[in-house]
């Protein structure tokens, strides 16, 4: 009987040598040619996003969910939380709200001072400045711990704002092409959140669409001079969508992680969840939860809320499950 070692072949079989080492004499991988990066070029490739400095706060993506508490100074807030529709000083109540959600563990507090549900009336500059600089000065000098969001498309809010305490920009037109508080932001060296939004629902693939929408701000955005660091993404659930195309981006959240930035959902007791239970806002909090724990496996950085103790628990509970290890 014969040594099978002596019959073995004199060069590798494919798979066992690689291609250029199986078939020399065709040239083997160097007959492909690729591509090597330039000189200074990145991958390319999507990673987790870099840590965010927001009110001198520094916070790591990736490690868990943030929670983002709301105050609607307004009348008119379609979760019936404005603070204008309640009797008494709407600064002393918004300072109130303010160290209530942060005891309940929010780690960002938005304030806002313009409704932007469905056919809302807009107010003017004046009003809206009214509305918000006095509560954002009393939170932050209350509460200086606790970074604060402006919620404004107004250039003239946003920088006053920034003036009084504000630390991020929420722009819920990031993806307007004019980009006058990517500018701001970036002239103050303050964060920013572009969310997507459209003045009407009309797609050919929503999610695409978001994505390819979303990927063009972040692109001015750092035109404009934003760090990458300070760009966080919002795909913009209620706004300019349908029901079913809000709960198709809630299907396919994981995808925007393509863009590398933070990114940021706000689904508290909108619509949507109210239609699919037939309730009304103020019993939507179940609703909201599931969907909060459904961004968190999908790799959300951020919930925007009204209902903040609630919305901690339950993205701590899915934080342990999904991002164990995270740190």
């Amino acid at each position: 009987m014969t040594d099978d070692a002596s019959h073995a072949p004199d060069r590798p079989l494919p798979g066992q040598g690689g291609v250029a080492a199986a078939s020399p004499e065709l040239g083997g991988a160097s007959a492909t040619p690729s591509f090597e990066l330039p000189a200074g070029a990145g991958s390319g490739l999507p990673a987790r996003p870099a840590a965010t400095v927001i009110g001198g706060r520094r916070f790591a993506w990736g490690e868990r969910t943030l929670v983002m508490g709301i105050i609607n100074v307004t009348p008119d807030s379609f979760s019936g939380d404005g603070l204008l529709a309640v009797a008494g000083d709407p600064v002393a109540l918004a300072v109130a709200q303010a160290r209530r959600l942060a005891a309940d563990g929010a780690d960002l507090l938005d304030v806002g001072g313009e409704s932007t549900r469905p056919g809302h009336e807009r107010v003017d500059a004046g009003e809206e400045l009214a509305r918000v600089i006095p509560v954002i000065r009393a939170i932050h000098a209350v509460l200086p711990e606790i970074p604060i969001s402006v919620d404004t498309t107004r250039p003239a809010v946003a920088a006053a704002a920034v003036e009084a305490g504000a630390a991020l920009l929420n722009d819920v037109w990031g993806v307007a092409e004019d980009g006058l508080l990517t500018r701001l932001a970036a002239e103050r060296g303050v964060p920013i959140v572009l969310m997507h939004n459209r003045a009407e629902a009309r797609y050919t693939n929503v999610m695409a669409e978001v994505i390819a929408d979303l990927g063009r701000a972040v692109e001015r955005a750092l035109l404009a001079g934003v760090p990458a660091a300070s760009i966080i993404v919002d795909p913009g659930f209620g706004f300019g969508k349908t029901l079913e195309q809000n709960l198709a981006v809630l299907r396919h959240l994981a995808a925007l992680r393509i863009l590398g930035c933070p990114i940021l959902l706000g689904t508290s007791r909108k619509s949507t969840l109210g239609r699919i239970l037939d309730l009304p806002a103020d019993q939507r909090m179940e609703a909201t939860l599931a969907t909060t724990a459904l961004a968190v496996a999908a790799g959300v950085d951020i919930v925007r809320v009204h209902d903040v103790r609630e919305n901690v628990r339950a993205a701590r509970v899915a934080d342990a499950i999904v991002r164990a290890g995270a740190g």
